[in-house]
């Protein structure tokens, strides 16, 4: 199962949605985008399923959130600005060339990441 995308068309946030559809489709990585404006049940996947200590004090979570199959990607200990945590942290990792790590996906050989893993190992 390809990493899943949530978001909403007609979000405020749409920039930072768009930052993670850029990345993810300028490294060719597989992804399934699932917009819950249109897609009740994963609108009600995505609210259920955004861990107790990344949820906003009130309300829903907002996208964008990211999910590897049903696990949750960018889980933080330190909260911030509850709605955009996983953005947030998605940044984090890009800015640490860590966004494979952050997605749960094996780098691909070569890649930056791939590279300060194997110096890591040795």
């Amino acid at each position: 199962m390809p990493t899943i995308l949530y978001w909403r068309g007609k979000n405020p946030i749409k920039k930072q949605q768009q930052e993670v559809l850029d990345y993810l489709q300028a490294n060719k990585i597989e992804f399934e985008r699932c917009d819950i404006a249109v897609n009740y049940e994963s609108k009600m996947f995505m609210r259920e399923n955004v861990p107790e200590n990344c949820r906003p004090i009130s309300g829903n979570p907002l996208p964008p959130q990211i999910f590897n199959d049903d696990h949750y990607c960018g889980v933080r200990q330190s909260l911030t600005i509850i709605s955009l945590l996983n953005f947030e942290s998605f940044f984090d990792a890009r800015e640490n060339n860590a966004v494979y790590a952050f997605l749960g996906l094996t780098p691909p050989p070569g890649s930056k990441e791939a590279e300060a893993l194997a110096k890591q190992a040795s």
